[in-house]
Formats: C-alpha cells, sequence, structure tokens
C-alpha cells in the first residue's frame, strides 16, 4: 500500500476515534437545554403571526423570558413560524453547523497551508474539537444565534474588506439589525480608520431596521421604546452564566452591583480594545482585529451569556496559528500553543459552574469569572501578526487576505522563512504551494 493511501487512512481513524471520543465526552459534559432559546422565538413569532400578538408581549410560559431582539431579527426568522417545530430544529442545527464550518475554515486553512498539514483533516479535527467547545454546545442546545452573526462579520472582515470589495460592511450591518451587540464592529472600523466599510455597515444597519419598521411598525415602536429598556427579559446580572465585566461586578455585590466600576472597567476596556486594534489594522491583521473585538464586545456587554462566547474561537486559533509559524521547537510556540490548550480546555470544561450557587471568597471571585479572564487575556496578550507588507496605504490598499503578508508582487510571504518547514519551502520555491 503506497504511503500517500496509508496516510489516508491513519487520518480517517483519527478522525473517527475522535469523534467518538467527542460524543462520550458530550453524552457526559452537554447539558441538554431543549432549545431553549429557539423555543421562546418560535413561540413569539407563533403568537405574532397566527395569534394576532405583539410580539414583545409574549412569555415563555413560567418564565420572565421573551423575544428580545430588535424587528429585523423577527423579519429574519419569519419563516420559522410556518414550519413545524422539528423543522425549525433542522434549520437552526443545520444553519450553526455549516457557518461554523465555513468561519473555522478561514482561520484555520492558511494554518494547515503553512504547515503542510492535510487541510481536510486539519478541518475534520477541529470541527470535532468545537462541538466539544462549551460555548459551542451551548448554542446549539439553545438554538442560538451567535455562530450566524460571527459569519456575518467574518464574511466582512476576512473576505470582503482585504479585497477592498464596495459592499464590505454589508455583513457587520446587518448583525447589528439582527442583534445590536454586534455594532461594536462599526465602531471597529470606525476606530481603525476605514470609514467606507464603517458607513456601508451603518447604512446597512439603518436600512434593515427601517424596513422592519415598515413593515412591523407596531412591533418597531414597541421594542424601540419599551421592550429594549426592559432588562427583566435578559434574566440576573449575578447569575455565573453571565460572563460579562458586568458580571463581575455583579458577583461581588449582587444586591447593590455598582454601575461606577462597571463603567471604569469597561472605559479601560475600550481603551486598550482601541490601541490593540488599530495596531492589528496597521500590521494588516484583520484577523486578530475581528479576534480582539469579539473578546471586548463579551467583556463590555453588560451580559455575555457562556454560548455567546463563541466570539472567543478566533482568538483560540489565531493562538494556535501564532504557535505554528513561530520556530520550531522554541519557547515561544510552546507558550503560544500551551495558551491555546489551556484556554480550550477550560472553555470546555463548564468550571464557572461549580460555583453557580455560591460565587463568594477568592476561589469564588476566581473561577464563577474564570471565562472573563479568559477573554481579557485574548484581549491584552493576543499576538498580532507582523507579516511582511508593503510600505504606504492602508491594510485595504495591499490587496492581500486578512492576515497573510503580502509582498508587491502579490505573493504572500511570512516574516521569517525558518518558520516553515523545508519541505514546505521547497514547494513554495517551485510554485506548487501557496501560503494562504
Amino acid at each position: 500500500m503506497a504511503q500517500g493511501a496509508r496516510r489516508a487512512i491513519a487520518q480517517v481513524v483519527a478522525v473517527v476515534a475522535l469523534a467518538v471520543a467527542v460524543t462520550a465526552f458530550l453524552s457526559v459534559a452537554a447539558v441538554r437545554h431543549g432549545f431553549f432559546d429557539l423555543k421562546v422565538y418560535y413561540g413569539a413569532l407563533t403568537f405574532w403571526v397566527h395569534d394576532g400578538g405583539e410580539i414583545y408581549d409574549f412569555l415563555k410560559g413560567g418564565t420572565q423570558y421573551g423575544f428580545t431582539y430588535p424587528p429585523f431579527a423577527a423579519l429574519v426568522m419569519l419563516p420559522m413560524a410556518y414550519l413545524p417545530w422539528p423543522a425549525a430544529i433542522t434549520v437552526s442545527v443545520a444553519a450553526t453547523v455549516v457557518v461554523s464550518a465555513v468561519v473555522i475554515w478561514w482561520l484555520l486553512d492558511p494554518v494547515a497551508r503553512r504547515a503542510g498539514w492535510t487541510r481536510w483533516f486539519v478541518l475534520a479535527v477541529a470541527l470535532c474539537l468545537a462541538a466539544a467547545y462549551e460555548p459551542m454546545r451551548e448554542t446549539v442546545n439553545f438554538g442560538q444565534v451567535n455562530m450566524l452573526l460571527l459569519f456575518l462579520v467574518a464574511v466582512d472582515l476576512l473576505r470582503l474588506l482585504p479585497a477592498r470589495n464596495r459592499w464590505a460592511g454589508v455583513g457587520i450591518g446587518l448583525a447589528t439589525a439582527i442583534k445590536l451587540t454586534p455594532g461594536i464592529f462599526i465602531v471597529y472600523l470606525l476606530v481603525t480608520g476605514r470609514w467606507r466599510a464603517a458607513f456601508t455597515a451603518m447604512g446597512a444597519a439603518a436600512a434593515a431596521t427601517l424596513a422592519a419598521a415598515a413593515l412591523f411598525p407596531d412591533a418597531s415602536r414597541e421594542f424601540w421604546t419599551e421592550a429594549l429598556w426592559n432588562t427583566d427579559r435578559v434574566g440576573e446580572l449575578a447569575f455565573v452564566s453571565n460572563q460579562s465585566l458586568r458580571g463581575v461586578v455583579a458577583r461581588l455585590d449582587p444586591e447593590h452591583p455598582s454601575t461606577v466600576a462597571w463603567l471604569a472597567l469597561v472605559l479601560a476596556t475600550l481603551a486598550v480594545w482601541g490601541w490593540r486594534s488599530r495596531a492589528a489594522v496597521a500590521a494588516g491583521d484583520e484577523a486578530t482585529g475581528l479576534a480582539l473585538t469579539g473578546a471586548t464586545m463579551c467583556l463590555v456587554s453588560p451580559v455575555t451569556w457562556v454560548h455567546h462566547l463563541v466570539w472567543l474561537l478566533p482568538g483560540l486559533i489565531l493562538l494556535v496559528d501564532n504557535g505554528m509559524a513561530a520556530p520550531a521547537r522554541s519557547r515561544r510556540r510552546r507558550l503560544l500553543l500551551a495558551a491555546a490548550l489551556i484556554g480550550y480546555a477550560f472553555l470546555i470544561s463548564r468550571i464557572v459552574w461549580a460555583w453557580e450557587k455560591d460565587f463568594t471568597g477568592v476561589d469564588g471571585f476566581l473561577g464563577s469569572n474564570a471565562y472573563v479572564w479568559i477573554s481579557l487575556a485574548l484581549l491584552l496578550a493576543l499576538p498580532i501578526r507582523h507579516w511582511a507588507t508593503p510600505t504606504g496605504g492602508g491594510p485595504a490598499e495591499r490587496g492581500g487576505p486578512a492576515g497573510s503578508a503580502v509582498e508587491p508582487g502579490g505573493v504572500a510571504q511570512l516574516e521569517e522563512p525558518d518558520r516553515v518547514p523545508p519541505a514546505v519551502q521547497r514547494d513554495r520555491v517551485g510554485g506548487l504551494l501557496p501560503v494562504r
């Protein structure tokens, strides 16, 4: 049997073994939420479309939870009201799986190319690992929309913006119209000087919002004047699932959480984010800009449930990217890969739930906010990839894909050739193996 065939068989066996191991892990670790959030969306839409009620008046039986997204999200989800419940579940899960695979592929494929790894094998392993990732499995089990929003933002930042596409910003605008928190990416575009994309995003968000208002004026009026400001609909701030800075402050004093302390932390976080984001874009590293902004969004949002932390996935993947780009057997490579492994291990462990009932004391402060510390670590320490770039012009003018290095001739390169295995370098010289 040829060596290539033996390798392929070994990789198939490895993927199957990993999938079995992840399935066994999920059978023990994953919480079955019964598509709770999807039931809220489905119930609210059914109440609105078939029962003649107002969508923001709906509350799921026995709870305070109702539809909390803007009217444009209701417009996007409207077809769900005409599907049977099992079909709604199928569409939700399938959409999350597909867009997750695409985003992970965009981030990991350059790493696989540079390292000379088999690309389908890398994607298969990554999807297995993503299935065990707590925010991802919570997104699926709740029926949430987090990965769809991440996909819309990634289309802009990883594909359209680096290609100087005139539609860059539309994805961010639509994500903002569906759920307000991705609006931080509009600020990201402004802070980093991409004015055209920023105004395109604002225009797309405004157009989507106005279209929903024209179609559903009563629902729009109720959302913007009442439902948006009703914080009781989203849950308790001190609940351990709230892995934001607001959650940290609330758990220090659940009865009287300090708004001043929270705002001070938010301002400091935004200052660091603005500085690091500008540095990332100046280096042409749009993927790191995406990761830094996703981590910041999780930190500064008043409520960041565990399933929202899918926005940390790009940061973890980029730690692997930076580690593999470092010289083999170097201390930098070991540290970066260890950081990625430790962050991932914590984010599959459900560790914060050990303090669900009692988050007092030093151990409670450290343990119940474990995922917040990971978000902060990514914001503060995620390396910016200073690939070689031509002088002059911003990243939008450099013509290369996000996170790549582009020489004037258009050939993507790493800053240091010894970061790539010799066999891969030989293939590049022969023009057989693209870098990114």
